[in-house]
């Protein structure tokens, strides 16, 4: 039971992770591959005002939500002055520093991290496992709701204008400066709150868990899914969260299998699961087109 519980929370938390980069990638169009550095802002800013801080878990919660969505904002601003490949490698560059950052400043306890992290507690009664899970459950319906919700804004408006073309959108009035602040600085909000609900079930946090590898994971998430999707990025996050404990059975060969499948998916997916699916229904495709054609033949008889 514990082990369903934990693969349950790691798969919500993949969730929020996968949602907050797509609101960059997908909705803005800023490409980023350093994403798990706010994951870890989030995750360490908890971990030193609860532990070295002595700080309780809730005031912990919006403060590390909070720092992160600042450092979303300030990392925002290289991609005033960069774009798409030099974005990539400035984010890449944001990553390697933070982590560095983890590392060799023994205020984070340096490689050894930082350990004894409390679960979050209410009138006394520290969460169990079940608990846990729940509360999980309720911030990913949360994200889940207000990432809907900002789909159903002018903000989504000004997003899909960055996204498809910078100059044009400013030609018309659109503000890129804006915009990109916005997207950073939410899905630095998102990612932080990720990072806080993982290092409190953890109850430690080390520097590898946000390195480099981990924000390739994230953006994979989100491309097996469907970019700029609002149902694409979960259920990339169950594949990629779930499908290595499924092929447990194949211990050693595992990974190569789950590697083989993602490519396979990617490869006759390019829209990843979503966005495929919605082109083979609605006629982005060569096959969806003559689907769409037969049913206009259909509908003329």
């Amino acid at each position: 039971m514990d082990y369903f519980l934990t693969v349950s929370v790691f798969t919500m938390i993949n969730m929020i992770l996968a949602l907050s980069l797509n609101i960059l990638t997908g909705y803005a169009g800023q490409v980023s591959l350093g994403h798990a550095a706010f994951f870890g802002i989030g995750a360490y800013t908890s971990a030193v005002l609860t532990v070295k801080l002595g700080m309780g878990y809730w005031p912990a919660l919006l403060l590390s939500v909070l720092i992160s969505g600042l450092v979303g904002l300030l990392l925002g601003l290289p991609a005033l002055r960069v774009k798409e490949d030099f974005l990539v490698l400035a984010t890449i560059g944001v990553n390697f520093v933070v982590v560095s950052i983890f590392n060799y400043v023994q205020f984070f306890g340096g490689p050894y991290g930082i350990l004894g992290l409390p679960r979050p507690s209410l009138f006394g009664h520290a969460f169990t496992t079940k608990e846990y899970a729940l509360y999980v459950l309720v911030w990913t319906l949360v994200v889940v709701f207000f990432v809907k919700y900002l789909s159903n804004t002018y903000s989504k408006l000004g997003f899909d204008a960055l996204r498809e073309d910078e100059d044009a959108a400013e030609s018309v009035g659109v503000s890129s400066p804006r915009y990109k602040m916005y997207a950073f600085a939410i899905a630095g909000l998102l990612a932080g709150l990720a990072g806080n609900l993982w290092a409190h079930y953890m109850t430690v946090v080390f520097p590898d868990n946000f390195s480099f590898p981990v924000s390739i994971g994230i953006l994979t998430m989100v491309v097996i899914g469907g970019v700029g999707t609002l149902v694409g990025p979960m259920i990339g996050a169950v594949i990629v969260t779930v499908l290595p404990e499924v092929l447990r059975f194949a211990r050693d060969y595992r990974m190569l299998i789950y590697g083989l499948i993602i490519v396979f998916t990617m490869f006759f997916m390019p829209k990843g699961i979503v966005g495929s699916i919605k082109g083979l229904m609605f006629g982005d495709t060569p096959l969806g087109k003559k689907r769409v054609e037969k049913i206009r033949r259909i509908a003329s008889t």
